[in-house]
Formats: C-alpha cells, structure tokens, sequence
C-alpha cells in the first residue's frame, strides 16, 4: 500500500496544487478544424471575444465535427470555459444548434491519447469545466450532438478559453 501511495503521490499534489492556483489565460500556438463555415474559421474560437464564431457549415448536429487546439510547449490546463452558440448574448442563443456532447481528445507531452465527454448545457454564456489535464501538446473537440439542431442551423462556438496556472504561483 505505501509503494502505490509514493507512485501517485506526484499525481496527488499536482492536483492539490492545480486546485488552489491562481488561474491564468493559455492561448493555443496552432488551430484547425474539420471544416469551417465561410468567414467563420477555426481561429475566432479562441480570439477571447464572444462575439465571433466558428461553424463548420453544416446543418443539423455537426456530429463529428472537430476544433483543434495544439501548444508548441506541453501546457497544464485545470480548467477550460466554452461558450456555445454565436454569442455569449443570450438574445442570440436561438441562431444556431448548440453542442450538447463534446469529446475531448487530449495528447500528452508522452504521446499518449485520453479522452474526456464534456456535456454543456443549453444556455448563453461561457460554460466552466474541471478540465484538470497536465502537460498537453493537443486538444480535440468533437461534437458528438448539439441542442436545437435543424436543417436551418449549423453548430457553433463562440469561445473555447484554456487556462493554466498563473506563473504568480511560482514566486
């Protein structure tokens, strides 16, 4: 027992440490995407406006649609904000499906691939997730079903936001 207590120690108070951290912004180095909507591309997902968006330009769910996040330097990232939708505004929820299921594929600085389902509720505004991943090169989001999907909308998002550890934790 004190063996596995050593083994997941590392994994223990980088954990603790990740929890009571100050909180600081992490922008991707390189963004693709499956497709994207004219206008609409990969990138004003993670220009920190909720203003702009990213639509791969299909009707319906966008089931199987992915957005990409890769970081030159392998990144801690305890925490990710989305916002679905083409707004943060609340008047403009209605404009386009809604991801509802998004799968998370994540490479680690070993090359080594996990996955995550994150669920995001149908509503404005940016949603806060645990996301608690350490040392990333790679992040996939793939729609798996949308909210208020028809064949007069697309899916969209308006903001993905990473954040890290603030380097004010290291003084």
């Amino acid at each position: 027992m004190a063996v596995l207590g050593f083994v997941y120690l590392p994994d223990g108070v980088r954990a603790a440490l990740d929890h009571f951290a100050q909180r600081a912004p992490v922008a991707p180095d390189r963004i693709a995407a499956s497709r994207s909507y004219p206008d609409h591309e990969p990138k004003l997902a993670f220009d920190k406006r909720s203003n702009t968006w990213w639509g791969p330009g299909v009707s319906q769910s966008g089931q199987g649609e992915w957005i990409e996040a890769d970081f030159s330097e392998p990144t801690r990232l305890p925490d990710v904000i989305i916002t679905p939708g083409v707004s943060a505004k609340a008047d403009k929820i209605g404009e386009s499906a809604l991801p509802h299921h998004v799968t998370a594929t994540i490479t680690g600085r070993d090359g080594k691939v996990t996955t995550r389902r994150l669920t995001l509720d149908q509503g404005a505004g940016g949603q806060r997730r645990p996301f608690r991943v350490g040392e990333v090169t790679k992040v996939r989001f793939t729609v798996e079903s949308s909210h208020a999907a028809s064949a007069d909308k697309q899916v969209a998002l308006a903001e993905i936001e990473f954040f890290g550890p603030s380097n004010a934790n290291r003084s």
